[in-house]
């Protein structure tokens, strides 16, 4: 089969997305009694919706991405993740010791490189926490956490510039924004995030190149009415896309309401780690009410799914359409990913098929062939 009718999107639409050589050729609509007439798979009024894209994800289950899985390891957890929906990801690698990068970087482009890589979620890139981390650390280990070093920062991003796709950096770690603008310049985007800086110091942060706010409200000066910090960045200087945990425990509903109404592109993450790997960054993670913590408390990640965060934001009031850009398109247009996230011709055929009344996964597509 080469097209999959059903629900178009948020659209209500009956319709019929067609696919040749994986990408989507043609996006039409019909009359529901018109179902089969085409020859293409039918699911009757589940939802067709772009494969959901995570900018943010340190690991799933066993398997943490940035220190303690081998390539086939990473492989098996992005399995797990294509299995709810993410056809599209940024593995992402946590503060550890410079010296670590490079083979973190390596074993995920050696997962790139597997023979059966294209029928999983695909890696569009990595993307670094840290080591370059300010006053709002989090569970990244504090005695690992260090201002820019120019000269490790140009290298790295010499050797991986294939592989390099977002960065976050606190401002107080880069007290002349060098590292920011290095980064930038690299074609890398870069997040504001563990911070702790001023509103102004955010804003020349984007100025000099920032372009997002990594996990908005977590790790972060908060939006004091004297003292605003990075949060009044993130909501008010429209370079800056803010990316936000909707597993409703890192952040409140209402704090996300509250995002929603100020910023009209918001990007949703899930921050995932792995606990059943025991750690994450080194440091020893438990999971427990829904989340992943450190043995003091600290909060350390989600256990979220990215289906998982389509079905809190919309449980919360948030609307289908916007749940679901927040979901697919806005991460792929914060990082440049100009080839997916839509129904639309010319973008990848990755489809995901969420059923209609607990828009819970029921097919995904990838590259137009059915993986789940």
């Amino acid at each position: 089969m080469n097209a999959i009718r059903g629900v178009l999107g948020a659209t209500g639409s009956h319709g019929t997305v067609h696919f040749e050589h994986g990408v989507i050729s043609a996006v039409s609509t019909s009359d529901p009694s018109s179902a089969g007439a085409s020859g293409a798979v039918d699911v009757g009024d589940a939802f067709i919706v772009p494969g959901f894209v995570d900018l943010q994800v340190n690991g799933v289950g066993a398997f943490d991405f940035g220190s303690a899985a081998d390539e086939q390891g990473i492989a098996r957890g992005l399995d797990a993740i294509t299995a709810s929906g993410t056809t599209t990801c940024l593995p992402t690698i946590v503060t550890a010791p410079l010296r670590q990068y490079d083979a973190m970087l390596d074993r995920v482009r050696a997962s790139r490189a597997l023979d059966d890589a294209s029928s999983r979620c695909s890696v569009a890139g990595v993307h670094i926490e840290g080591p370059f981390l300010g006053g709002a650390p989090g569970a990244h280990p504090r005695e690992l956490i260090r201002d820019v070093d120019l000269h490790w920062l140009d290298g790295l991003l010499r050797r991986h510039r294939d592989l390099i796709r977002m960065f976050t950096i606190a401002p107080e770690a880069d007290p002349d924004l060098a590292g920011i603008r290095l980064i930038a310049a690299a074609g890398v985007v870069v997040a504001i995030g563990h911070s702790v800086c001023s509103c102004a110091e955010a804003i020349a942060a984007a100025d000099a190149g920032a372009r997002a706010v990594t996990h908005l409200f977590n790790g972060m000066s908060g939006l004091h009415h004297r003292t605003p910090g990075v949060v009044a960045a993130a909501l008010l200087d429209d370079r800056l896309t803010p990316t936000l945990i909707a597993d409703l425990v890192h952040v409140h509903p209402a704090a996300i309401l509250v995002a929603l109404a100020a910023k009209r592109d918001v990007v949703a993450i899930t921050d995932a780690v792995a606990p059943a790997s025991g750690a994450s960054g080194g440091l020893h993670i438990v999971e427990r009410d829904g989340a992943a913590y450190l043995d003091d408390g600290t909060l350390a990640g989600s256990v979220l799914t990215m289906d998982a965060a389509l079905r809190n934001l919309v449980a919360m009031g948030v609307s289908f359409d916007r749940a679901l850009a927040m979901t697919t398109t806005a991460p792929c247009e914060l990082v440049g990913l100009t080839d997916r996230g839509r129904l639309e011709p010319g973008a990848r055929a990755d489809l995901v098929v969420l059923t209609p009344d607990t828009l819970a996964v029921d097919q995904v597509w990838i590259g137009g062939e059915r993986v789940r």
